[in-house]
């Protein structure tokens, strides 16, 4: 097979389009003809040699990726021969492997793909759609909701704005430069603003006139989190009698990914990530209880990622422009 090796830690360049072993299926396990494999901002992280949230950096050299879709082709075993020729998606979990063109991992991890999505609109579910479904737990939303979304035009963010429109919020997308606000309007958002223009909190109370809003969905921290919580009714004042918005807390990418700190205002923020989530989700499995629900929302219609597709071969170019902020949706290799 084909894969994307990193030999050093370090830029996009590393990555390397070459040869490499066919991994084998242990017990318990299947080998999956990839035909999709999700690229996170995570990965941009450990390939520069970042540990995050990983209980330690993988083995150099090393195949990245953790989120894969395609065929099952071969089984490992113990595993039922029904499982022979279908089409999964399946997160790795903390184990990498997944831009190559074959990828082992545990049976138990699979999803069976629902016939009228794509590998890489699956991919996108089982990853970003899952964080989405763990995030929407800490909201409640509805007609009287004006939602604040920053990095509208994101894999999550995309979601979010679907999901708040199908339950009569009100929603206000932020996103950077007209291409990006462009798709965000048409992803059905009530007004899609330039947060790059610094009048675009102005922007939006004119929009709102003497509404404020209720909920600020943040993955980016900084100075456009701080400005969309100023939009919120009463933002720090923690008089008990006072009438106060929430700030979901899920992420800090505009500060970068291991380098900056969330935004903590008191009496709005909560931070949804982690443990808190997966407590919130329950059951013997949360993030498997995620990852059904992400997909049962994709398979029948309510949700649509957005999906933006490089080759395999193009990781490189596939880092570089998350990196900088250069895509819209989620990030799919096809080999």
């Amino acid at each position: 097979m084909h894969a994307i090796r990193l030999h050093a830690f370090g830029p996009a360049e590393n990555l390397s389009y070459e040869p490499a072993e066919d991994p084998e299926p242990g017990p318990g396990q299947v080998r999956i003809a990839v035909t999709a494999a999700g690229v996170h901002l995570l990965d941009t992280a450990i390939r520069s040699g970042i540990q995050g949230p990983l209980p330690e950096l993988p083995a150099l050299p090393t195949i990245p990726g953790r989120e894969v879709a395609g065929t099952v082709e071969s089984l490992g075993e113990g595993v039922a021969n029904l499982w022979l020729g279908k089409r999964v998606v399946a997160h790795l979990g903390f184990s990498p492997g997944g831009y190559a063109e074959l990828a082992v991992t545990d049976v138990d991890r699979l999803h069976e793909i629902p016939g009228n999505l794509d590998s890489a609109q699956a991919v996108a579910m089982i990853g970003t759609g899952r964080t989405t479904m763990g995030i929407l737990q800490f909201a409640e939303l509805g007609p009287d909701s004006v939602a604040v979304i920053p990095a509208a035009a994101g894999g999550i963010g995309t979601l979010l704005v679907q999901y708040a429109k199908q339950a009569g919020a009100t929603v206000i997308g932020l996103a950077g430069g007209p291409e990006k606000v462009a798709r965000v309007e048409k992803n059905g958002a009530d007004l899609a603003v330039d947060y790059k223009d610094p009048s675009w909190p102005d922007q939006v109370r004119h929009f709102l006139g003497d509404r404020a809003a209720t909920i600020v969905f943040d993955g980016v921290g900084g100075d456009t989190a701080r400005e969309a919580v100023a939009l919120l009714d009463n933002p720090g004042d923690t008089r008990t009698d006072a009438p106060r918005g929430k700030h979901l807390v899920f992420g800090w990418s505009g500060e970068g990914l291991h380098n900056g700190t969330p935004l903590i205002v008191e009496g709005v923020t909560e931070q949804v990530l982690g443990p808190v989530m997966m407590q919130k989700a329950g059951g013997p499995n949360p993030i498997r209880t995620l990852e059904l629900r992400a997909l049962a929302e994709a398979a029948e219609g309510r949700l649509t990622p957005a999906v933006q597709r490089f080759p395999l071969a193009e990781a490189a170019a596939a880092h570089r422009a998350l990196e900088t902020r250069g895509t819209i949706g989620k990030v799919v290799l096809e080999p």
